[in-house]
């Protein structure tokens, strides 16, 4: 009787793991093809830039945090900018495409995005940067300012923080990295155990049960669209690793928005006050709730206020020879 009890769990644990490798392998490979040649590749000196582009209007450069590239890119896009915009997302350093060399610095990924625009032929643009994407968008702000007519900074890592919740948030990258260097790893996680994964990724308990639908459908492809991740872990492993830039950012000329969440857990909000303190003249939008996942939670406003911060600062050649400005 054992033996047949036995058999038949052992029988039913092997077709269970025949489905389960079978789902993987259909998940990869539908992520995989949908990133397959679809960014245009550009040769720079800081190794090759992959991005895609759409929209009309303003140009605006849309950097994306870790785990991303350019269609992560493309959902900060339509989330918060939506077709009013020419919208340029690039994949940074180490995700899908985009080159990595040893030694790489934000710098040098702040001259890549000026590369990029020069062969697009754009002389000016707004930035709007998410979570990881801050530190290059700062640097890119500073070290060619006659180049951004607007700085907007949503849920974004800028300097670090001595208080004890720092550690924590630190422990949550670090997992995040080791995460994103196992396809399976991170498939597996994202589909047994999304609610603890979204808390990891800095929305809490709360934000995650305050969602609507549609707010958990952006959410969700978020966390899919970050498949395949061992396409995207050498980015991820830089960034938790490079240094932030700090106090350098007082060099900012532009005209900045800080968009942040007082009960972010992973880029905490001290991030969103350093900054607000030390770029001059820069505006705070801060959202008592709404966690690292701010940009969904509260879609409405934060897209109303960004646009209203590209118009409002907008430079006669940020269109480039590629859109169309009113």
């Amino acid at each position: 009787m054992l033996g047949r009890i036995f058999c038949w769990t052992a029988s039913v644990l092997a077709i269970a793991a025949v489905f389960t490798l079978a789902a993987f392998y259909r998940d990869m490979s539908l992520a995989r093809d949908r990133v397959a040649d679809k960014g245009r590749l550009v040769r720079s000196p800081y190794g090759d830039i992959e991005y895609t582009e759409g929209g009309s209007g303003p140009a605006v450069l849309v950097i994306h945090g870790s785990g991303g590239g350019y269609d992560q890119g493309e959902l900060i896009a339509q989330a918060v900018l939506g077709d009013e915009f020419h919208w340029i997302a690039p994949s940074r350093f180490g995700y899908l495409r985009s080159g990595f060399h040893a030694g790489a610095t934000w710098d040098d990924q702040a001259h890549a995005y000026a590369y990029l625009l020069d062969d697009l032929g754009i002389e000016n643009v707004a930035v709007v940067a998410m979570s990881h994407g801050g530190p290059s968008a700062l640097l890119f702000s500073v070290l060619h300012s006659d180049r951004v007519s607007s700085l907007t900074l949503i849920s974004c890592g800028v300097a670090r923080s001595s208080a004890p919740v720092q550690e924590s948030a630190n422990q949550k990258g670090d997992l995040l990295a080791t995460i994103f260097r196992h396809d399976v790893l991170y498939w597996a996680i994202s589909k047994a155990f999304r609610k603890r994964l979204m808390s990891l990724m800095g929305a809490d308990d709360e934000v995650v049960a305050s969602l609507v639908p549609k707010q958990r459908e952006l959410f969700a492809r978020f966390i899919d669209y970050m498949n395949p991740v061992s396409l995207r872990s050498a980015g991820a492993t830089f960034d938790n690793t490079a240094e932030l830039p700090g106090g350098r950012i007082s060099a900012i000329t532009a005209s900045t928005l800080i968009v942040h969440a007082e009960d972010d857990t992973l880029q905490l909000f001290h991030n969103a006050e350093f900054a607000a303190s030390t770029i001059p003249d820069a505006k705070l939008l801060r959202f008592e709730k709404g966690g690292h996942f701010l940009i969904g939670v509260e879609q409405a406003a934060i897209r109303a206020a960004v646009r209203d911060h590209i118009l409002g600062n907008k430079d006669d050649d940020s269109c480039g020879e590629q859109s169309e400005c009113p």
